[in-house]
């Protein structure tokens, strides 16, 4: 459905002629966005959702998350409504140095990032006011914010949350800027590998990178559905001659980067498309305003390669629907001195932090920029040859490879 194809203001539920007024508005219904309309909801706050679509898209995104990850599902309440949009996995085999490293029982989650979010955008009560359309305007109020989409149609609330990710249309109507920290940080390939997920011989695979040239971090195998995905993580700009020929030719890439794994990965024959998503580290500026807050990527943007987006997308929804947004709610005014808590919350901020550090952290000791960083990656390289040695000794004649 188009914003065009909407109803009148006053023919739609819980609007009239002069709109409407909410406690809380939401920008995007995204991950963040509509985890937070069903918590609001859910604690009796009246939440409006609003976006320029009816359903997500198909889009390539997180697609993995482990225990920590839906323990804070569990603290939104929300792990029920997502859990059949998550496939189960278990055995995850290893890889380093071409080698089988380990193979332990991990419980993890595979998903469909679109399938994830409009399963709980199907969730959202009625009692939520949904609409689809594009906001065009940003007012601020004595006591709020007032939102104009682009039907005429008005919302007046009290806070306005913005989660719209990496769109920078919302950011610059509110006065908020971003500053990119590391441009073209990495670059993460999507795709299916042929056949059924439960013939391969692993529950899920992680290949590492033998060698610093190669410019990739590693390669995951995980079932959704009953579909093996694959996510290749990469140092590359997407201007990268590489870029180019993975699209052209990604299983023969695969096979001469990976051949050890080759055999147990269907000889890397893939099943559809190659998707490709370049990714920026950066941060928000500007951002403390009255009656409006940003969440999840909306406020920083950190790297997929050491797993930690879903964790601080969470993270945000959780301290700011279950903590900061009831106490602001119980007192008039909602001025810049309630929106800093969040801000400074010390749960967010170490999250934030955290992610920020393991995402240069993991840039760093891949490609081993510099002295200390070589060593880093010699020392590394070294422990796990000899922890390979001692669990799998070499028989007369053979080596470790890698």
């Amino acid at each position: 459905m188009s914003s065009q194809s909407l109803p009148s203001p006053s023919s739609r539920p819980g609007l009239d002629a002069s709109g409407a007024r909410v406690d809380v508005a939401i920008i995007g219904a995204g991950l963040a966005g509509t985890a937070c309309a069903l918590r609001l909801h859910a604690l009796g706050h009246k939440v409006a959702l609003i976006d320029a679509h009816a359903e997500h898209a198909e889009e390539f995104r997180a697609e993995k998350m482990g225990l920590d990850h839906l323990s804070l599902f569990e603290k939104l309440g929300l792990d029920q409504i997502s859990k059949p949009a998550l496939t189960s996995m278990l055995d995850n085999h290893v890889y380093r140095l071409g080698r089988l490293y380990s193979r332990k029982d991990i419980p993890e989650f595979g998903f469909s990032y679109a399938g994830l979010v409009n399963a709980l955008r199907r969730a959202v009560p009625s009692g939520v006011l949904n609409l689809v359309g594009k906001v065009t305007e940003i007012e601020t109020l004595p006591d709020g914010r007032r939102l104009v989409l682009a039907d005429g149609t008005s919302i007046d609330a009290r806070l306005v949350v913005v989660s719209t990710g990496l769109g920078e249309a919302i950011r610059r109507m509110a006065g908020v800027k971003r500053t990119v920290l590391s441009r073209a940080h990495s670059l993460a390939f999507g795709f299916d590998l042929a056949g059924r997920a439960r013939d391969y011989g692993f529950g899920t695979l992680n290949y590492y990178s033998t060698r610093r040239e190669h410019r990739y971090a590693y390669l995951t195998l995980f079932p959704i559905g009953d579909t093996m995905r694959a996510n290749f993580f990469t140092y590359r700009d997407i201007a990268d001659p590489f870029v180019k020929r993975f699209r052209a030719e990604p299983q023969q890439v695969l096979k001469d980067l990976m051949p050890e794994i080759a055999p147990v990965c269907g000889d890397f024959e893939l099943g559809g498309p190659v998707s490709v998503r370049p990714v920026d580290l950066s941060l928000s500026e500007d951002y403390e305003q009255p009656g409006l807050v940003l969440v999840g990527d909306a406020f920083c943007t950190t790297c997929p390669v050491p797993g930690v987006g879903i964790s601080r997308v969470m993270t945000d929804v959780e301290r700011l629907c279950n903590v900061h947004i009831p106490a602001w709610l119980a007192t008039p005014g909602m001025g810049v001195d309630k929106i800093a808590a969040y801000y400074r919350d010390p749960v967010k901020v170490e999250t934030d932090r955290a992610g920020m550090r393991v995402s240069f952290y993991a840039r760093r000791v891949n490609l081993g920029e510099g002295l200390v960083w070589r060593l880093r990656h010699a020392r590394n390289q070294v422990l796990r040859r000899s922890l390979l040695a001692l669990r799998h000794p070499p028989q007369a004649g053979a080596g470790l490879g890698g």
